[in-house]
């Protein structure tokens, strides 16, 4: 894909690229100058001594059996999507509550994607299924080329375990960015490409339509068509027995919507929430959380923006707001999420970065404004990350629950909420490498205008004799509300904490520890918020004596390419190396490539003069200054990127290299925005950031 610079206003049409030929990214001269950095980059980082042993050990952590096998409950069946050293694009498999509870559980294998791609000469990799209730006998899987974002769905028999031919009725969608979601046996709502005008400006579908099982996908009944300058349309349909219903989304841009209840007479009922709100339906209730303040009746009470909401559904639909308020942030706190069990409401939250669960429990009959009881999940550890997920909303009250930090392995437990039980614990993870004499911290920084920014640092736990500045990996990314909370990784762990190497996790604005205003308070032309934070993180770790710029090293990808790129053109003097994987950078063209123009709610419209004015500031393509003397950097990006176009990665790479800069360039040919499509590919472009980084910031071998 290439833009026609013709259609360019001319503020950006007047901006010199010698290097748009790069965005074409299958043309023959594009992918011979790939070829050649890739050549470049094996001399300079896979000859390394150490780099094939880095490989292998992250290899080993992602292909290890030892691995907590991570599940879904589907009727009686508990399903799990497996890789291994043996089956890199993975096994879609199932065993039984009873055996997943054992040592060795017994696997029946549904689908072998690498027996697949044998059979079909082709290249799938693993996007999901979607299983049918009540019955549980079909599925739709998607199945993506190389892990690109567009995608192919076909249904699955999973009593004979093949897949259905569209020969024999079978439901087949064509590859695009879209979905196939079940309303019944026969029949499944669509949305994908439908030929031309039926995508929406950032490449999604335009429209979302009814599809009868014997008649072709083309003849599908519409149910709703947006504009297109919408960014998504689709529909799900709520299978809980006594409460099925469908429901319509329309998605304006990236934080904008609605949401309509499709009635059985196909009329579309518009819920009547703030466009930013995001809701959900469970039962005879509605949940809305609230990206800003709201005011639901003239006069009455207004609720925060970061509040969640409960209402009784259809009195709400009625036009009745009794509203029952379930969680308020403060200052320190914000809402990380909130799941559903058959009679419970679990929700995490958030305080200080650090994740605490709470129970609420609806009243029966539904009344909208009575209170909810309170409780506390019992068995949960108060330090670390926590992750709830229900085990089956419709039928059970019991929560997966995960416990992990940075240097202690995953455990999985099951526990019933509300039963007063300590959780079960069934799986636990092995751990990969000897976190002995490692500490994990938790610091505050000031920002430039003196906001306070949270990060953890794991690393030796040596205060009482200081060695010096140590290498040192800070990560961020700040952006679309994304938290960033502790995480065990055996592959940092092996890489690079084993090796005596110290890592920060910022927690920057643009992100969502504290709730909708962290995030809004680094949009647009606030954008260098976020840079700002990341910069005061990086300068308290030289200011405590963690590091030097000569050691201190940072690492982003996506938003959070943009975030290390800005960096490196904004304060190339605080950084011994950066690493800038599957990025934006050039923010002049990025709403005109590929799903670009998705996110222009986060950082504005560059069509626009006005904006075009403050995203210059945060554009390192137009940034670069060839007299700078820059740190070290290493790109990196995948050709089957479809989301964040891989122009962008080489264009500014080819700048570097131009001006004599020291740039190592890296492209996946598979990988899609994940930046690898198996194990393998992905073990090799971890060791490529983790030997770049130890190579130029003095990490031992």
């Amino acid at each position: 894909m290439t833009i026609d610079d013709a259609t360019l206003p001319a503020h950006l049409a007047a901006l010199a690229d010698p290097h748009t030929w790069l965005e074409e990214v299958e043309g023959e001269e594009a992918l011979a100058w790939v070829r050649e950095r890739n050549e470049h980059a094996a001399r300079t980082l896979e000859s390394r001594p150490g780099f094939a042993a880095t490989r292998e050990a992250i290899r080993e952590v992602l292909d290890s059996p030892d691995k907590i096998p991570q599940v879904v409950r589907r009727g009686p069946w508990l399903y799990n999507f497996w890789t291994d050293a043996e089956h890199p694009r993975g096994l879609w498999r199932r065993t039984t509550p009873e055996s997943y509870r054992t040592e060795s559980p017994e696997w029946e294998v549904v689908l072998d994607i690498d027996a697949l791609n044998e059979a079909e000469g082709e290249d799938w990799v693993w996007h999901g299924a979607d299983v049918l209730r009540p019955d549980f006998r079909r599925a739709l899987v998607a199945l993506s080329h190389g892990g690109s974002d567009a995608d192919v769905t076909r249904e699955f028999d999973l009593e004979r375990l093949e897949f259905v031919s569209p020969a024999d009725g079978g439901f087949f969608r064509p590859e695009a960015k879209g979905s196939l979601t079940w309303i019944d046996e026969d029949t499944v709502f669509v949305s994908t490409d439908f030929g031309p005008g039926s995508l929406t400006e950032s490449g999604y579908p335009r429209s979302v339509r009814r599809w009868r099982r014997g008649t072709p996908m083309s003849e599908a009944e519409l149910v709703y068509e947006g504009r297109p300058d919408d960014l998504y349309i689709w529909a799900v349909h709520d299978h809980t027995p006594g409460f099925e219903r469908d429901l319509v989304s329309r998605g304006i841009e990236f934080y904008s919507g609605e949401e309509f209840l499709l009635r059985p007479d196909g009329s579309l009922e518009l819920i009547e929430v703030p466009h930013s709100a995001e809701i959900g339906l469970h039962r005879e209730w509605l949940m809305i959380e609230l990206r800003e303040e709201w005011a639901p009746v003239e006069g009455g009470p207004s609720y925060p923006a970061g509040s969640l909401l409960a209402a009784a559904l259809e009195d709400f639909m009625a036009g009745r707001r009794e509203l029952t308020v379930l969680f308020t942030p403060s200052p320190t706190t914000s809402l990380a999420g909130a799941t559903w069990t058959r009679h419970h409401l679990v929700l995490t939250v958030l305080d200080d970065v650090t994740h605490r669960p709470v129970v609420l429990t609806p009243p029966e009959p539904a009344v909208g404004g009575a209170a909810w009881e309170r409780s506390e999940l019992a068995g949960v550890s108060e330090l670390g990350t926590i992750a709830v997920g229900a085990v089956d909303r419709v039928e059970s009250d019991d929560v997966w629950l995960v416990q992990t930090d940075f240097l202690t392995p995953s455990t999985l437990s099951v526990v019933t909420v509300g039963g007063g039980e300590e959780p079960e614990v069934l799986k636990s993870s092995p751990a990969f490498f000897d976190a002995s004499g490692l500490r994990i911290e938790q610091h505050f920084a000031r920002s430039a205008d003196g906001t306070r920014v949270p990060y953890f640092q794991v690393g030796p736990a040596d205060d009482a004799a200081p060695r010096g500045p140590r290498p040192t990996l800070l990560y961020g990314y700040g952006g679309f509300e994304v938290s960033l909370t502790p995480s065990y990784s055996g592959a940092l762990g092996r890489a690079w904490l084993a090796r005596g190497g110290t890592y920060v996790l910022a927690n920057i604005r643009g992100g969502g520890e504290y709730g909708p205003s962290w995030h809004q308070s680094a949009l647009k032309e606030n954008r260098h918020r976020a840079y700002e934070d990341f910069e005061a993180v990086a300068r308290d770790l030289v200011a405590r004596g963690v590091t030097d710029p000569a050691h201190l090293g940072i690492q982003g990808g996506s938003n959070g390419g943009l975030l290390t790129g800005n960096m490196l053109v904004r304060v190339p003097e605080l950084f011994g190396a950066v690493v800038i994987q599957v990025p934006l950078l050039d923010m002049a063209r990025y709403s005109r490539l590929l799903a670009g123009a998705s996110w222009m709610a986060e950082y504005g419209d560059p069509d626009d003069p006005e904006q075009w004015e403050f995203i210059r500031t945060f554009s390192p393509y137009h940034l670069f200054d060839e007299s700078v003397d820059y740190p070290p950097v290493l790109l990196t990006t995948s050709t089957r990127d479809d989301r964040v176009h891989p122009g962008h990665a080489r264009k500014l790479t080819a700048k570097l290299l131009a001006a004599g800069k020291d740039v190592t360039y890296y492209e996946n040919i598979e990988g899609g925005h994940g930046g690898a499509a198996d194990n393998k590919q992905a073990a090799h472009m971890a060791a490529l950031v983790y030997e770049f980084l130890a190579q130029r910031l003095g990490l031992e071998a």
